[in-house]
């Protein structure tokens, strides 16, 4: 089976489509029923369930779709004059039929380029004898080299009828390839004809003898006379120049069994050798000859047999004889329906062989000199399997090329082997151990990865998002919190793909963040290449059969150590990893996810996309101040009488809220805490929006511009100071949690972002603001981590205890290890026990080795072996929603 087009057997492309849907399902179904059964976590399992089925997808799809690839490719090439592409036409189906029609199109392209080079060469050839005889003819008259007399006219008589008759010929056979050329079908009687053929060689200034006979001597047929006429006096040419003087040519005329008339012609010249039997026939196939034809004479006699239905051949002379014999068979009754293009293109296009046009030979084979023509592809080539690759026009390609270039599709060997170590190094160390150390490890060696190979490495901007991306990476090592990590991995995959793409917009970080996943499509193609190039790498399989026979002896002598000394067991069973069949299942799921994600990374890396071009479709027009001017007026409006009424409940007191509203102030500044939220985001949307339509032609324009965004902004800050003051009442009146930490995070942040747009508003300049925002984020994550949420908010929690007296000790429970040195120092000694006890990383607390170290988990750690133990202490008298002293 050919690895490369597995499905080429198959004569169906529905059927291809079919199964290639079918296995895909199949694939997705085994990798996920593994991974459930051997309880692989869903960010584990999904991405590499996806992998799979993508990848037989893309095995299957890609030989499927390899003869279309290649005729893009061939295509492209022979539009440039590239003739000689054919591609691999190997395959059952109706792609496959339509890949040998395509290579059946190229030949006959070939072929007619190669006649149409012929042709000039050998028009040019033809024209330039008798043209320069009769020049040369006619410079001696003018010079009085010679006298004016009957010779010298007749010789210039001869050449005008020899470019003349060229001429003519020509014009036939441009005839011949506009298929206009209709048969008028007529009762012809073949004596005469022959006759007239004859009679009119006769008129010739060459001594040769034409004899006719046929029989009976009343043959008729039906055909078109003119037509006809031209085919006899053509024959009766050919034959009559490449006769000797007083030679005879003869003309015989019979009918054939069955509804057909043959005609003989012979002569008394050279005969034609027989690997030129077919040549003779083609366009300028014998190219200028001594008997002075124009080479055109018997393919137009070609061209009237297939007009007739008919043929011409050359056969064999008899043994004993001397000459050439030439047959024309053609229907007694044509059919006048016959398009008249089918053999046209024949007699334009025939292909040949010859690298280079022989010395050409004359009718009968007298060798003569005409002009060579190299065919214009050389050997026919098939298109190279690189040629068809994204980078030469694949699949849809117009928008990928424009967005997604591939300028280098050299194969990576170096990149996909230190993919491969990270994703082993990860399979290895990872598996049953909490996020820690060896997380950011991780995620910093596939970084160093995308750094080695990045194309604009040295770019400042590049550089600061690498060393943004590298601070969140070390969040794994600093934090328990799995909330905190994920922001943190998150934003640093955000950081580090817009610095790679080196992104401007906002539209353009969305398209680099969406890039990194999507470069494990993209890269499948140099994915296939680099496999391909390692197969044949110098020595790959003397390394494979190393490695294996290195593992061998280490599994037979490390186990007949182990079981034969005890420390030296001891130490084996730490350094080896578990082997289970769930362990084993986990470490490979593990390294393809890994694996996979430092690859795409690394192809991100090394082409980026040019996400710039993502950009929403220029206005076609600046709208008029007073179009945008209204509703963001109104906006202003609203957000100054929401000003109001917030500066009426500040003063009013908490009596007049009750009065109007009901509820308490606390109950007051929760209920509009997520509006608030939603209404700044808004806001910057808004004031977006507004720069993209608003007119800056003018000074008066870019005045209102100012002054109403401002007038926007301003009090959109106030708001976000309002959604603050409220979140803090809020949570003095019912308590911390991390979420509302985090919200009240995002809001400042949004707050920043509101100002960074006002600040570009006031200088008219805001191609710089995307990047602040992002910057700003990362920077707003990072200092997120640094203030640690669970432990900040523990400690609040403690001290409103201290207050209130009151406490959720259940929610500290479910805090993560980071908040663990703070409850154990603000709550008493066996109450901080008993919530610590009940605390999700108490046992990864007491489990930590040196790669799953956690600066959390570790101060944790030396918290928990200070308290008492629970043993003596009835923790449900602790352990409350709202305990209070």
């Amino acid at each position: 089976m050919n690895t490369d087009r597995p499905l080429d057997p198959v004569g169906s492309i529905k059927v291809k489509l079919g199964f290639l849907v079918g296995v895909s399902v199949v694939a997705a179904v085994v990798v996920a029923g593994i991974a459930s059964r051997a309880q692989i976590p869903w960010w584990t399992s999904v991405p590499v369930t996806i992998a799979a089925a993508l990848g037989v997808t893309y095995w299957l799809a890609r030989g499927m779709t390899a003869p279309l690839r290649e005729m893009t490719a061939a295509a492209r090439r022979m539009a440039a004059g590239d003739y000689g592409q054919r591609v691999t036409a190997t395959s059952s189906d109706e792609v496959g039929v339509l890949a040998r029609a395509f290579n059946a199109m190229a030949a006959d392209l070939a072929g007619a380029d190669l006649e149409r080079r012929r042709l000039v060469a050998t028009v040019s050839h033809e024209l330039r004898t008798p043209l320069t005889a009769q020049r040369a003819l006619l410079e001696n008259l003018v010079d009085g080299v010679v006298s004016p007399s009957a010779d010298s006219l007749r010789s210039a008589l001869a050449q005008a009828e020899r470019l003349s008759g060229l001429v003519g010929d020509l014009l036939d056979l441009s005839r011949i390839d506009a298929g206009v050329a209709p048969l008028a079908l007529e009762e012809v009687r073949v004596a005469d004809l022959l006759a007239r053929g004859g009679e009119e060689a006769g008129v010739g200034s060459r001594p040769v003898r034409v004899r006719h006979r046929v029989a009976p001597a009343d043959l008729t047929v039906s055909a078109d006379p003119a037509r006809l006429a031209q085919l006899v006096a053509n024959l009766v040419d050919n034959a009559v120049r490449h006769s000797p003087p007083y030679g005879e040519v003869r003309l015989e005329a019979r009918p054939e069994s069955g509804d057909r008339w043959v005609l003989d012609v012979r002569d008394d010249g050279p005969g034609i050798p027989a690997d030129q039997a077919e040549r003779v026939f083609e366009r300028f196939g014998t190219g200028s000859d001594d008997g002075g034809g124009t080479g055109l004479g018997l393919a137009i006699v070609r061209w009237v047999c297939d007009l007739h239905g008919g043929r011409v051949e050359a056969l064999p002379t008899a043994p004993g004889a001397t000459g050439a014999h030439l047959r024309v068979t053609l229907p007694t009754t044509p059919t006048a329906e016959r398009p008249t293009h089918l053999r046209a293109g024949a007699i334009a296009a025939r292909p040949t062989e010859e690298a280079t046009m022989p010395t050409s030979t004359t009718t009968t084979g007298a060798p003569t000199s005409g002009p060579a023509v190299t065919p214009p592809s050389g050997p026919v080539a098939p298109v190279p399997p690189a040629a068809a690759g994204p980078g030469a026009g694949g699949p849809g390609d117009v928008v990928v090329d424009r967005f997604w270039p591939e300028p280098d599709g050299r194969p990576r060997v170096g990149v996909l082997v230190a993919a491969a170590s990270i994703g082993l190094f990860a399979a290895l160390t990872w598996v049953q151990r909490e996020i820690g150390l060896v997380t950011t490890l991780v995620m910093l060696a596939a970084g160093a990865l995308m750094w080695t190979v990045a194309r604009h490495r040295r770019h400042p901007w590049t550089v600061a998002c690498g060393v943004l991306a590298g601070l969140l990476a070390t969040t794994a090592a600093t934090r328990d919190a799995g909330g905190v990590v994920t922001l943190s991995v998150l934003a640093g995959v955000t950081v580090a793909a817009v610095g790679l793409t080196r992104a401007h917009g906002v539209l353009a970080m969305v398209a680099s963040a969406a890039a990194w996943p999507l470069s494990g499509l993209r890269g499948l193609p140099l994915l296939g290449r680099t496999v391909v190039a390692s197969s044949r790498t110098r020595h790959l399989w003397a390394v494979v059969r190393t490695v294996a026979v290195t593992v061998v002896v280490l599994v037979v002598f490390g186990a007949l150590f182990s079981s034969g000394d005890a420390l030296f067991g001891s130490w084996a069973a730490a350094l080896v990893p578990d082997l289970a069949w769930d362990s084993l299942v986990a470490r490979v799921f593990l390294f393809v996810l890994v694996g996979g994600v430092s690859l795409a990374g690394a192809y991100l890396a090394l082409n980026p996309p040019v996400v710039d071009r993502v950009v929403l479709p220029e206005s076609r027009r600046s709208h008029p101040v007073w179009e945008w001017a209204v509703p963001v007026g109104v906006v202003v409006a609203l957000f100054v009488a929401f000003l109001a009424a917030q500066a009426t409940a500040m003063f009013g007191g908490e009596e007049y809220l009750r009065q109007q509203t009901g509820l308490t102030h606390a109950e007051y500044v929760h209920q509009g805490f997520g509006q608030l939220t939603a209404a700044t985001f808004l806001t910057v949307l808004v004031i977006t929006a507004t720069l993209r339509v608003a007119a800056r032609e003018t000074p008066r324009d870019r005045l209102v511009l100012r002054a109403l965004l401002a007038a926007l902004a301003v009090p959109a800050l106030a708001v976000v100071a309002s959604a603050l003051y409220r979140m803090d009442l809020y949570q003095d009146a019912f308590g911390f949690t991390t979420l509302r930490v985090f919200v009240d995070g995002v809001e400042l942040w949004l707050g920043l972002v509101v100002l960074l747009l006002l600040v570009g508003v006031l200088r008219l300049s805001w191609g710089w603001v995307a990047r602040a925002v992002l910057v700003s984020g990362a920077v707003f994550t990072i200092g997120f981590v640094a203030l640690n949420p669970d432990g900040w908010v523990a400690a609040r929690n403690i001290d409103r205890f201290a207050s209130t007296g009151e406490i959720d000790t259940r929610y500290l429970s479910t805090l993560s290890a980071d908040a663990g040195p703070a409850i154990a120092q603000g709550l008493p000694a066996e109450m901080a026990a008993c919530v610590l006890t009940g605390s999700r990383s108490t046992e990864s607390v007491l489990t930590d080795d040196w790669l799953a170290f956690n600066v959390g988990r570790a101060r944790a750690r030396a918290a928990v072996a200070d308290l008492p133990s629970v043993a003596s202490v009835d923790c449900g008298t602790y352990l409350s929603d709202a305990y209070r002293r």
